[in-house]
């Protein structure tokens, strides 16, 4: 009896390899992954979301403010410094998630490697976490505009453009974050990262005072920092001044450091998670 095609044994064929869809469905599954998780976790964010605005307002703001006597581009103390308080709260958001998470999930949890086996893109996995930073921060961002507009710091109607302007900012600091925390093993670095790095930009990138009080040789080290230019555009669009540098090249010098970040942290993905 003859045997068809479909009787007659063969050795086995291994199977395709799996491949990643494509399109932007992929990186909103990754969204959705943080947003699940953070949906267990999110009261333990009211605090530096909702409330450290308020205090910070009434501390630096108000309490600070009562002892500067003098006005700055025209406005009281107040009005000047929720600006640039607004860009810093987007700036520590988005490195806070880009930090300690980055590193857990390839060194404690280890996420990452699940993900990258589903299949997922490196594209997607990195695009997905860039979205969850930037939800986060806008949450923030926007709780502290209610907080500032509660006191009557915005004078501006282009202060709605405060918002696309931070989340520019918070891209621009968090790929990179994205990348470093990627290549270290120990959060001891991380730990340097914020002491060398976050808080003196923080300190002496014009949130507290102006970049010009500075001596001339230590200006460029602000200058060279993303949060200054994300502070001189949030002060232009909030008080309804004229930037110190221009807006195109603001804009032009934060997409330069995300798409620098972008490049940095998919590489290291790829390092990382492909052999």
């Amino acid at each position: 009896m003859s045997l068809t095609g479909a009787d007659r044994i063969g050795p086995a064929q291994p199977a395709a390899p799996a491949r990643a869809p494509r399109g932007l469905g992929p990186a909103l599954s990754v969204l959705e992954f943080h947003l699940t998780g953070y949906r267990r976790t999110w009261r333990s964010s009211v605090f530096s979301s909702f409330l450290l605005p308020l205090l910070m307002v009434l501390s630096f703001g108000v309490g600070v403010g009562a002892y500067v006597d003098t006005r700055i581009d025209g406005f009281g103390y107040l009005d000047w410094i929720v600006p640039g308080l607004i860009a810093s709260t987007a700036v520590q958001v988005a490195i806070g998630e880009s930090s300690w998470p980055v590193l857990g999930g390839f060194s404690w949890h280890k996420i990452y490697f699940s993900q990258v086996a589903a299949p997922l893109r490196i594209g997607d996995i990195v695009g997905g976490l860039l979205g969850f930073v930037l939800l986060r921060t806008a949450t923030s961002v926007l709780a502290f505009l209610l907080v500032a507009t509660t006191f009557g710091a915005l004078h501006s109607g282009w202060s709605v453009l405060t918002l696309p302007v931070v989340l520019l900012l918070a891209a621009s600091v968090a790929l990179p974050v994205i990348a470093f925390s990627a290549t270290v093993t120990s959060d001891s670095y991380l730990a340097i990262l914020f002491r060398f790095a976050v808080i003196p930009m923080t300190l002496f990138a014009g949130v507290f005072f102006p970049v010009e009080s500075l001596p001339v040789v230590v200006r460029p080290l602000a200058y060279l920092s993303p949060l200054w230019h994300g502070v001189d555009l949030c002060r232009a669009a909030a008080l309804g001044i004229q930037p110190v540098w221009s807006v195109p090249g603001h804009l032009a010098y934060l997409a330069l450091w995300a798409g620098a970040g972008w490049w940095l942290a998919t590489r290291q993905f790829r390092k990382r998670l492909i052999h």
